[in-house]
């Protein structure tokens, strides 16, 4: 990890805290002059927005879509900016994007999930952004690899730009419903621990994909003290011209709001009551812990066993009945099958790399 970890986590003018997050708000497109204006005064007016955010230029999947306004929207913005007071960020993915964000000196700019899965574009922007003291967004990328998302942050470090905050928008599944992204909240455990000074806001927008679920996904970023929220706002989502039916309106994010402050913990006695239940998952992991260094003991007689009869370390049948077997067990025990087997699955993952170990540990030996 080359980023620097003294520094404090701090995010331009506006870093956000468990008390007091920084709320990122701003429909997913600027549309129109108009359009920019009535949402920027709905959030001025509301009073917790920070920072307006709207996408300039907008990567689509397919041709034929809405892929923004482009040189116009920036216009729309800096007339924003001055009418109403917020400051605004928007997605670069290029050095034409930077080039162009920079001379209407946009206050912060964010790198979009497409473009940090790819370090030749985010070397691209890094370099273009040289010199400047410019606030500066990554988003995690398209899929969960931890490595091009804290290697996007480094490159821009290397750069000079240390103004710098992560948002996890979450990660492409098959399996996400019912979000449209996974949320995987134990890459961003992960990227704290790596790098604790950078800040993390939550996009529950993209997370959720779904309008009715983004005060549940907003109020779990908040419970597990990210830095602030990102979230689409429209005047009229039902119309938008991108992303229609994950934005919401400046009314439901100021409810929104009000209803994360109403589930802040701030009593005493509940705090001491959860902490007391936090020592008992202490103890049962302590025991789970023990129990896979037993597992892995038999695990490695099994290795040696195999090694001396010649037999193969990968059997097919076994692993198809160890996922039926526990499989059932989890739903006879009211547990979510697919965690049981996902959990399953990086458990036998670890367990044949151990026994590779062993076949070429003994195969050495006898060389030897």
């Amino acid at each position: 990890m080359n980023l620097p970890a003294h520094r404090e986590r701090s995010f331009g003018p506006w870093m956000g805290s468990v008390q007091n997050p920084l709320i990122i708000a701003g429909p997913c497109s600027a549309e129109s002059l108009e359009q920019v204006l009535e949402t920027a005064q709905a959030l001025k007016s509301e009073g917790h927005t920070q920072l307006f955010r709207a996408g300039v230029w907008k990567p689509r999947t397919r041709p034929g879509q809405f892929e923004g306004a482009g040189y116009n929207a920036l216009e729309w913005l800096q007339t924003m900016r001055q009418e109403v007071g917020l400051p605004f960020v928007i997605e670069v993915a290029n050095a034409d994007h930077v080039e162009k964000a920079l001379a209407v000196q946009a206050d912060a700019v964010w790198i979009g999930a497409r473009t940090t899965v790819n370090p030749f574009y985010v070397q691209e922007i890094a370099e273009a952004l040289r010199g400047t003291r410019i606030p500066v967004l990554v988003k995690n990328p398209i899929h969960a690899d931890l490595g091009l998302w804290l290697g996007a942050l480094e490159r821009l470090d290397k750069e000079g730009l240390t103004d710098l905050a992560a948002v996890h928008r979450g990660f492409f599944s098959s399996f996400a419903a019912p979000y449209r992204n996974e949320p995987r909240w134990e890459m961003s455990f992960e990227l704290r621990r790596q790098a604790p000074h950078i800040p993390i806001i939550c996009d529950p927008s993209h997370i959720a994909g779904d309008r009715r679920l983004v005060e549940h996904v907003a109020q779990i970023a908040m419970d597990i003290q990210m830095d602030g929220l990102m979230v689409e706002v429209h005047p009229d989502p039902e119309q938008a011209l991108s992303d229609a039916a994950q934005q919401i309106t400046p009314t439901t994010l100021a409810s929104l709001w009000r209803t994360l402050e109403a589930n802040a913990p701030k009593d005493v006695a509940l705090q001491e009551v959860i902490d007391a239940e936090r020592l008992k998952l202490d103890a049962v992991d302590q025991e789970m812990v023990h129990l896979l260094r037993q597992r892995m003991d038999i695990v490695d007689a099994l290795g040696q066993l195999k090694v001396s009869h010649g037999a193969g370390i990968f059997q097919m049948d076994r692993w198809f009945d160890l996922l039926q077997k526990r499989g059932l067990q989890a739903e006879s025990l009211d547990l979510n099958r697919a965690f049981i087997e996902e959990l399953f699955q990086v458990v036998h993952k670890y367990s044949v790399e151990h026994q590779v170990g062993v076949y070429r540990a003994t195969r050495q030996n006898r060389e030897e």
